[in-house]
């Protein structure tokens, strides 16, 4: 996904891998970000709803950058405005407001791949609509798993610095320094260019392959 091409890429290995892509990206995306929104309503902070992020418009959790982004290389970003000095738990409630986004990830995983799994046993084998399918949900799976470990890194401004940063009182001042929130996207756009994201992306894949396998191995 690291050209300008990868729209085309992508159509030439398959229409369906395309429009998966897509759908998943910016569906993941949004929810990842409603996720926050939810819990910062949960402690007690209104922001999300005042903001007028609470709604299903991918644009509004995004932005045109961002989009602008995602056609380019095929990735994206969302945002959720919150107000942590609001939440009622403080440090523990901003841990569960920034953790709320990755775990919404992971869910969509798991449902995905469990899909998938029941698709293998339960779909019409040797037709197109069980390729196209197939597809479509292991793309939902694998990306979504990327997307929660990518999101618990520690670097600012991903989710996983701020659980760090809550969890691990004596990194916390490393952290939220002014230096660390400044080159956060310099260290993880130097991450990607350098193919270090790649491990965890054939992670992601051969783990959904195998919870697949395995669902399909229980329905059987």
């Amino acid at each position: 996904m690291g050209s300008g091409w990868w729209m085309h890429d992508l159509w030439e290995r398959s229409p369906v891998l395309l429009s998966s892509w897509v759908f998943w990206v910016l569906l993941s995306v949004m929810l990842h970000e409603l996720a926050h929104g939810w819990a910062a309503l949960w402690q007690g902070d209104d922001t999300p709803r005042v903001t007028g992020h609470m709604n299903l418009n991918p644009m509004v959790h995004m932005g045109p950058t961002a989009l602008l982004f995602f056609v380019l290389v095929g990735f994206t970003w969302g945002q959720m405005p919150v107000a942590p000095w609001r939440f009622r738990m403080g440090r523990k409630g901003d841990v569960l407001v920034s953790a709320a986004g990755p775990a919404m990830n992971l869910l969509l995983a798991f449902l995905a791949l469990t899909a998938l799994g029941v698709w293998f046993v339960k779909g019409p084998a040797g037709t197109p609509l069980y390729d196209n399918v197939q597809v479509f949900l292991t793309t939902g799976g694998w990306l979504n798993l990327f997307l929660a470990c990518f999101n618990l890194m520690p670097f600012p401004p991903l989710d996983g610095s701020k659980v760090a940063a809550g969890l691990l009182p004596p990194v916390r001042p490393l952290i939220e320094s002014p230096e660390a929130q400044q080159y956060g996207w310099i260290a993880i756009f130097a991450c990607g260019m350098l193919g270090l994201f790649a491990p965890i992306e054939r992670f992601c894949k051969v783990f959904g392959t195998e919870w697949a396998l395995r669902v399909a191995t229980w329905m059987a």
